[in-house]
């Protein structure tokens, strides 16, 4: 594992002190130089860094207590994966995550039955608002933005550098991405929401870069491990040893059943190479192809594709005659795992390098599947039923514009969040409970491959921990796990500090939707009382999320 970590040191109370002096000093100074016309930058009460869902949530969040706020997107379209072909929402247990979440539920749910009628088939697909377009997710989310006049969204800027003084961060100069100019932006607090973490990095915040081994929080599923997800029980080849290998990136694609919305491949992607997809048809001769042993809806599962190639898809129904289409990691001819290398401490083009290469993979699976002769004739109209849309992603030849990065860095802060707290620890297995919990945790622990077939590999890829039949309670966590150890200024709802198992359960949109919410409510809070965001009054913010809809309590049972 490549490690930016320190050794630990014991969590420092939530109390006033010297820091929050100086960080009163330093912010009124800029204050004072900005009105004196000796400051080029602009001034927020919150700059958010990341408008992916839980970066739109502490902005809508803070602007909402009054706050003047400045959203900074990497891309020209917000909302992260929830806009770019993720259109169902991954929750097991839909009483457990409100808020802002269950906002944008209501909004989708409200927009599909307003346009076809409350007992029409889309209504119906949309599923109470948590199956969607990607389209429509943008438009409920930008009308969700629209609606608060104290957020500045700043579109298609990418971070450049960070000013740090004291240890606290206070100043970012970001740079436009494609007219090159660059604008610098003061603030009271900050907030990463991006998934790389990259606004903390660039902070010289401590973070962890790749799989923690099984001693570092003795995690029985850390480190390099081979999981048979449906025996449940360790391979031969697993070793609990640290890697610096992450899960699988993909993109997540929106497909339509329309004909005529269909936006048909007419040549393979740039450097197509069939033989990437050859090994599917050991994969479909040996079973690995086949449908599940536990049947659940909303899983991608889709009784005509079993046993066929095309279930190297998983896809799901949603709106419109589209689909949700995630790329199936159980297979051992997934061909994804390393490609992401080098992708997060990349600059910006080798990051754009990886991502094209992802998106031709993706291309080069769904063109092998359609139109390669070897493929039977009946998999190949299975496969031909499906096309990209013409009416979502205009702007990028109906393709996603997110590469889906599952995990990125992961924060040091003065919480670690391990798999002890998402499956419990002791007799009982109880998760633990925390006297600073801001969110509630509730999909199991799901990690894509981290390893491409290896000689002797006949199960399962190295990585992969499906444990999506496995019973996860809900859990709780603690708002430190967004506060960086030395970093003052800064929250980090996303790439927040979790161990790499914990973060295969918490890393899902509806939570880091909560986790948002509860770093933009805490942002207001640092403001209001002028503190740093680790010494904030937990107990008020906890009643604000409360009042909010937030869902801060769950039985154990």
């Amino acid at each position: 594992m490549c490690s930016k970590e320190t050794p630990r040191y014991p969590h420092r109370p939530l109390k006033f002190g010297v820091h929050n002096l100086l960080a009163r000093l330093s912010i009124g100074f800029l204050a004072i130089l900005q009105v004196a016309g000796g400051w080029q930058g602009e001034l927020f009460d919150v700059v958010v860094y990341g408008a992916t869902p839980g970066g739109i949530s502490a902005a809508l969040s803070a602007a909402g207590q009054g706050r003047r706020v400045a959203l900074v997107a990497y891309n020209t379209h917000v909302g992260g994966m929830m806009t770019s072909g993720l259109g169902k929402s991954d929750v097991e247990n839909r009483a457990m995550i409100g808020g802002l979440f269950r906002e944008f539920t209501r909004r989708v749910k409200q927009t599909y039955v307003a346009r076809y009628g409350a007992e029409s088939e889309n209504a119906k697909l949309c599923r109470d608002g948590y199956y969607y377009e990607p389209s429509v997710a943008e438009s409920v989310l930008e009308s969700m933005l629209q609606a608060q006049s104290g957020i500045t969204v700043f579109r298609g800027w990418r971070v450049e550098s960070a000013t740090v003084e004291t240890d606290a961060l206070r100043s970012v100069e970001f740079e436009h991405r494609r007219r090159g100019e660059r604008q610098t932006l003061a603030s009271r607090v900050f907030v990463d929401a991006t998934y790389e973490g990259d606004l903390y990095a660039a902070a010289g915040a401590e973070f962890r870069l790749g799989r923690e081994s099984r001693d570092a929080f003795n995690e029985p599923h850390a480190g390099v491990v081979y999981f048979d997800y449906q025996r449940r029980v360790f391979l031969p080849g697993t070793t609990g040893e640290a890697s610096e290998l992450l899960p699988a990136y993909t993109y997540r694609l929106c497909l339509t059943r329309d004909p005529e919305n269909a936006y048909r491949l007419a040549e393979p992607p740039p450097g197509y190479d069939r033989g990437e997809y050859l090994g599917y048809f050991e994969d479909l001769e040996e079973g690995r192809l086949a449908g599940p042993k536990v049947f659940k809806p909303g899983r991608g599962y889709n009784p005509a594709h079993f046993d066929t190639l095309v279930r190297a898809l998983s896809v799901t129904d949603i709106p419109n005659l589209k689909t949700d289409v995630n790329f199936n990691p159980r297979p051992l001819a997934f061909p994804f795992p390393e490609q992401n290398r080098g992708y997060i401490e990349g600059d910006e083009a080798t990051r754009h390098r990886i991502a094209e290469r992802h998106r031709r993979l993706a291309l080069g699976l769904l063109w092998f599947l359609q139109n390669d002769p070897t493929v039977p004739e009946e998999h190949r109209q299975l496969a031909n039923e499906l096309h990209l849309p013409r009416d979502e992603f205009q702007d990028n030849g109906h393709f996603p514009f997110q590469l889906y990065v599952r995990e990125g860095r992961r924060l040091v802060g003065e919480y670690t969040l391990t798999e002890h707290d998402i499956s419990g620890d002791g007799s009982d297995r109880r998760p633990r409970r925390h006297v600073d919990t801001i969110a509630i945790g509730e999909f199991p622990i799901d990690s894509f491959p981290c390893r491409k077939r290896q000689p002797g590999d006949t199960t399962v890829l190295e990585g992969y921990l499906g444990m999506l039949d496995h019973i996860t309670r809900p859990y709780e966590i603690p708002y430190r796990i967004m506060i960086p150890r030395r970093i003052d200024g800064l929250i980090v709802p996303v790439a927040a500090s979790t161990t790499h198992v914990a973060y295969s359960s918490i890393r899902m949109e509806p939570t880091w939707m909560a986790l948002g919410q509860a770093a933009g409510t805490a942002a207001h809070l640092a403001v209001q009382h002028q503190v740093q965001p680790r010494d904030i009054p937990i107990e008020e913010l906890q009643s604000i999320l409360a009042q909010q809809g937030q869902v801060l309590q769950h039985s154990s049972e």
